[in-house]
Formats: structure tokens, C-alpha cells, sequence
């Protein structure tokens, strides 16, 4: 997050828009991947923001690669989700409003393997027993796209 990090340094913890990516990432049993978020102690999609210069499938792409060790063959876009439930107050107080676009992902290479600086664990999990600490502003999202199946 060197973009974000580089306008913390200026506005403090006021709230940002923030623009990013996440992927729905699921296994050959329609299970979905979700990682243990080190900065919140909840579960969340692979993702991040937009640095300067990307499109937002590349963010997809990096960030996937980044915290899980898999890299996608081929990415479908889902939706954009942004709006008040969107908001979201980090522990450490920065705040945000996050534009989210989710991509799902079928297709992919690579071994798992956790970012260790931001990732506890990575599992995945079937969409009717989901852990109930899922991380605020991907719960909606989850949530729709499991509606969609």
C-alpha cells in the first residue's frame, strides 16, 4: 500500500476513498478462499488497493500472488461495491471509505503459501459454513456473490 501509505503520511487518519480489488477465489469443490487478516484478526477476500499506474485486474492479480502464492489464470469481473457499509475504521484508527471491484477466480497455478507480514492463515471454506468473523466491508460482498450461486 505504498500509494495509500504516502497520503497517510499527510491527511493522518481522516477517512480516504480508497479503490481496490479482491477475488472471489474458488477450488474445484466451489469452496471460496479466505485469509486470516493480520491488522484485524478477521477473515477476508485476497485483495488490496490501487497503486498509481495499475488498472484494477492487475491489483487483482498482485495482491492474489502477493498474499496467497497462487497466481490466476484468467479473472471474471463480479461487481463494484462502495457506499456507506463500505466504510471502514482500521484498529489502528485510519479510516476509509473503500470503491471495491471483486473479480472471481476458477482458474489458477501455484502453491499456497501466506504472506507472512499481513496473512495468518489461508483456508478455504464452503460457502455454508463460513467463519463468522468475516472482515466488515467483505461481508457484503461474500454475501453476494454467494446469493448468486
Amino acid at each position: 500500500m505504498g500509494y495509500i501509505m504516502d497520503l497517510r503520511k499527510i491527511v493522518g487518519s481522516r477517512p480516504l476513498i480508497m479503490a481496490g480489488a479482491n477475488v472471489v477465489l474458488l477450488d474445484s469443490k466451489k469452496r471460496v478462499l479466505l485469509q486470516l487478516r493480520k491488522d484485524n484478526n478477521t477473515w477476508g477476500l485476497p485483495g488490496g488497493s490501487l497503486e498509481i499506474g495499475e488498472n484494477l485486474e492487475e491489483v487483482a492479480k498482485r495482491e492474489l500472488k502477493e498474499e496467497t502464492g497462487l497466481t490466476a489464470l484468467n479473472l471474471e469481473f463480479f461487481n463494484i461495491f462502495s457506499g456507506k457499509e463500505f466504510y471502514y475504521k482500521y484498529p489502528h484508527g485510519d479510516e476509509v471509505y473503500n470503491v471495491i471491484t471483486t473479480y472471481i477466480c476458477t482458474e489458477y497455478t501455484g502453491v499456497l503459501e501466506k504472506q507472512e507480514s499481513e496473512v495468518k492463515d489461508l483456508r478455504f471454506f464452503d460457502f455454508n459454513n463460513l467463519p463468522s468473523d468475516i472482515s466488515p466491508p467483505e461481508l457484503p460482498i461474500i454475501m453476494s456473490f454467494k446469493e448468486r450461486m
